[in-house]
């Protein structure tokens, strides 16, 4: 057994890339995923994925999915507190664990402000995907077999039309130039079906897509 690794996860691509990943490293051994899920709404917050989905995706992985609970109005310090109290569990339940691994690509800001919040409790903040090239890694992820589909679009940055469509080549050779292609600039958030990171794929149906606060576009996706 490798190094015990607690995996935050979106329900998105690029968690579940750095699942694929970290699972290529004999040192590493990732033995369960955490989900930031909003009180009221019961989906991850900023991506609004289903916590059926969540709890799904975990299942094909083959991991057990812990909850980190927030309010819907949350500071920045009501989030750590939870965060703690979610981490806290997670230790209790493997002792040696002490590595929080993130999908986060490319802003140096959140990768600071991720290893300033944790270290002071003891966890080491690990960046499996940190700075490779976007645009290579979008087409890296989907020739590997990743499967997934927008489930939230920022229509300040992107056009609402691309809510609810595959991640996919032709969807990367639609994106407008400004666009990053992994969305890593909050303009878009994906929800995965399928990838080499799971045992079996998922069977998601397609609901409605609404407009929130003015400017995200969400589309559901359930069971």
């Amino acid at each position: 057994m490798g190094t015990p690794v607690l995996l935050s996860w979106s329900g998105g691509k690029d968690a579940a890339w750095a699942l694929h990943e970290l699972r290529q490293r004999d040192e590493m051994e990732v033995v369960a995923l955490l989900s930031t899920l909003t009180e009221g709404d019961d989906r991850a917050s900023m991506q609004g994925v289903r916590r059926e989905v969540l709890q799904a995706q975990a299942e094909a992985a083959g991991l057990p999915l812990l909850e980190a609970w927030i309010p819907q109005a949350c500071d920045n310090t009501l989030y750590l507190q939870r965060m703690a109290d979610a981490l806290l569990q997670a230790r209790l339940r493997w002792p040696g664990l002490h590595t929080l691994a993130f999908g986060d690509l490319l802003l140096e800001d959140i990768r600071r402000w991720r290893e300033q919040q944790y270290a002071p409790l003891g966890w080491q903040t690990l960046f499996p995907l940190f700075g490779r090239d976007t645009a290579q890694l979008a087409r890296q992820m989907i020739a590997g077999g990743l499967r997934a589909r927008l489930c939230c679009v920022d229509s300040q940055r992107l056009d609402p039309g691309f809510a609810g469509r595959a991640f996919d080549v032709a969807l990367l050779d639609a994106l407008p130039g400004a666009v990053d292609a992994c969305g890593e600039n909050g303009e878009f958030h994906t929800c995965v079906s399928d990838g080499p990171m799971f045992l079996h794929p998922l069977t998601l149906h397609q609901g409605q897509t609404v407009l929130r606060d003015a400017r995200y576009v969400y589309t559901d996706f359930h069971r």
